[in-house]
């Protein structure tokens, strides 16, 4: 079956239909790993948005179970071509049935090098993926550029509070849209890690007497999240031990005063370079966002910048003066990879007095 992918700049590609059949609008946005496309299908940070695999061939080594959460979030997805014959010891089915069985519309054989290049030069920006031939363009575009990814926070998060059991120091995990091996990252560490709902109030959590907070990574503009920002501003207060990825990264930096703004096309990815400005070392980092701290607007006596961007500069992580605080915007705990960084939860675990 004919599936069109259109932008709201007027661009067309035509292409075939994979997964489910059904008419979606989203932001359209690109990454660029060259494996892993199923821990990007069930990340929650993708939630409001279709992925472009700038890779051109996905699903070569099937399903396999490496979910990062219990279904697929993304709106829709786009890939130059897809692998006929999965092939892997591990292969629990294709790529094709499971866009099919979690109702995500695709498109499959457009020139996705073409829509990356695209995306660059003009910027992250909303589209279409339809499987109707008869599309009337004057009558699309309108729909398109009134899209807004909206309150996706409150989508994905868990509704109630889970716990993994563990002998080690007890870590209170704020789900924004968290992937799952952040609290397999720590409870691997020994930690006993609850997980709580996005909208949980600070009073709850401290109540629990924590010995450190997590904030996890999730999706959308991080400036509309005001009641949660307050509760964050709360756990910042408490001198309680808090490690902030990607979202909980943007959101802590919003309740202590200050900014973010919205990136041409963002990070996402498993190659991106970030420098420890401690050390000057450079790591590889897996990145999922298209928000960013203003750094220029962070008052210095409340943080410092940790790392940065090797490519374009931007802030990658910020550590807290007199606080037993720090956050970065990449994924330390990043599954398929790489892991280079995973030693930060290491980190966490000694500023929360270690596991002895």
């Amino acid at each position: 079956m004919k599936a069109f992918l259109i932008l709201e700049d007027g661009t067309v590609f035509e292409g075939k239909s994979i997964g489910s059949t059904r008419e979606v609008i989203s932001e359209i946005v690109f990454n660029t790993s060259m494996t892993g496309y199923l821990e990007v299908l069930t990340d929650p940070s993708y939630a409001g948005q279709a992925v472009c695999m700038t890779y051109p061939l996905i699903g070569n080594y099937g399903i396999t179970p490496d979910m990062e959460s219990a279904r697929s979030w993304v709106d829709g997805y786009i890939v130059r071509e897809l692998s006929r014959l999965p092939s892997n010891f591990r292969c629990q089915g294709s790529i094709q049935d499971f866009l099919k069985k979690q109702d995500v519309p695709g498109i499959c054989g457009i020139d996705t090098r073409a829509l990356t290049k695209i995306l660059r030069e003009k910027g992250t920006m909303n589209g279409m993926i339809t499987t109707n031939e008869n599309y009337d363009l004057e009558e699309v575009l309108p729909k398109l550029k009134a899209y807004t990814v909206g309150d996706v926070v409150s989508k994905v998060t868990c509704s109630e509070k889970k716990v993994l059991p563990g002998k080690g120091k007890k870590v209170a995990l704020m789900d924004f849209g968290a992937k799952n091996n952040i609290a397999k990252s720590l409870n691997e560490r020994g930690c006993e890690v609850t997980i709580w709902p996005a909208h949980t109030s600070a009073e709850e959590i401290l109540a629990t007497n924590p010995d450190g907070i997590m904030l996890s990574n999730g999706p959308g503009d991080p400036e509309t999240n005001v009641d949660i920002i307050k509760e964050v501003k709360k756990l910042y207060d408490s001198n309680t031990p808090i490690f902030a990825i990607c979202l909980g990264h943007q959101l802590m930096a919003l309740a202590v005063g200050a900014s973010t703004h919205k990136m041409k096309y963002g990070h996402r990815g498993g190659n991106h370079p970030v420098k420890d400005l401690e050390t000057g070392r450079v790591y590889i980092s897996s990145q999922n966002h298209g928000y960013v701290v203003d750094i220029e607007n962070m008052d210095e006596s409340i943080a410092v910048p940790a790392f940065c961007n090797v490519n374009d500069g931007t802030n990658e992580g910020l550590k807290y003066v007199g606080k037993d605080i720090f956050t970065v915007q990449f994924h330390p705990e990043a599954c398929p990879g790489p892991q280079d960084t995973g030693f930060l939860f290491d980190r966490f675990i000694d500023m929360m007095g270690g596991n002895q």
